[in-house]
């Protein structure tokens, strides 16, 4: 791995640069990394799951600042190879049983490769009209597997997007729910607001009703149990009478959420 020279000036000459687009080089270079990728999965189960290296051990290895110019993809895949491969813990493998499922598959890769590709930024439909169709088509499909009400499909005049990661997905809902209050009771009265999550529920929850600007003892932690399939209806019985506002965070089936919405004003 090259770094920055002493004396930190770019040589301008023609081979120092290449045309960053050029599709021969993709072509070939692409190759080479679905071929690494490739053999990576055909040999993850032989890697130990959790990485067995020391904190700090990639800085014994990477140069003190920036490359001046780029290096080969042999030699990049090389120093891939011998030196983050061993840092990974690897979550696809078939012996990795933390977390989360397997999240990766061969469509995964190449649609992820495909969106890449295309590298659209679709934050309107004249941006790319494909790409704001198409969202609303597929989150419709989704959101007929879950079996939403009508209302909260694009074709109902309802509609959503997949969120990154489940963190974001908790906060921008706590937001809206904050803000669907609010603009019911004024803005004033954001300190009556009450989070319930159950008790198994990520700290991400709890995190985020902070960024959200709910005072942190107005977060409510329901104790659930087995025999109740740690549902978190007591909730209801919870806010019930009360003069404060709360908003509930579910862990039942979709369906049963959608039903029971309504059993509490001023839940969101």
């Amino acid at each position: 791995m090259g770094s920055l020279t002493s004396d930190l000036e770019l040589k301008y000459n023609s081979g120092s640069f290449t045309n960053p687009l050029d599709s021969e080089e993709f072509r070939r270079q692409g190759h080479m990394i679905i071929d690494f990728i490739a053999d990576y999965y055909k040999n993850v189960e032989k890697y130990p799951v959790r990485s067995q290296v020391e904190p700090g051990y990639l800085q014994k290895v990477l140069p003190e600042s920036a490359p001046n110019n780029p290096e080969s993809m042999e030699t990049i895949l090389q120093d891939v190879q011998q030196h983050i491969v061993l840092g990974i813990t690897h979550w696809q493998s078939p012996n990795y049983f933390a977390y989360f499922p397997l999240s990766g598959s061969i469509a995964g890769f190449l649609g992820e490769m495909l969106s890449s590709g295309f590298n659209i930024v679709g934050f309107n439909r004249i941006s790319s009209p494909a790409a704001t169709e198409l969202e609303n088509i597929v989150m419709d499909w989704l959101g007929q597997m879950l079996k939403l009400p009508k209302s909260f499909l694009f074709s109902g005049n309802g509609g959503g997007v997949i969120q990154g990661t489940t963190c974001e997905a908790i906060l921008c809902t706590l937001t809206s729910a904050r803000d669907r209050v609010l603009n019911k009771i004024g803005r004033e009265n954001i300190s009556k607001l009450v989070v319930y999550g159950s008790d198994q529920t990520h700290c991400a929850l709890e995190k985020a009703a902070q960024i959200v600007g709910i005072d942190v003892k107005n977060f409510r932690a329901i104790k659930t149990t087995k025999s109740s399939s740690y549902g978190v209806w007591a909730v209801a019985r919870l806010t019930a009478g009360t003069n404060q506002l709360g908003c509930r965070s579910w862990t039942d089936p979709i369906i049963s959420m959608c039903h029971n919405r309504d059993d509490c004003n001023n839940c969101c």
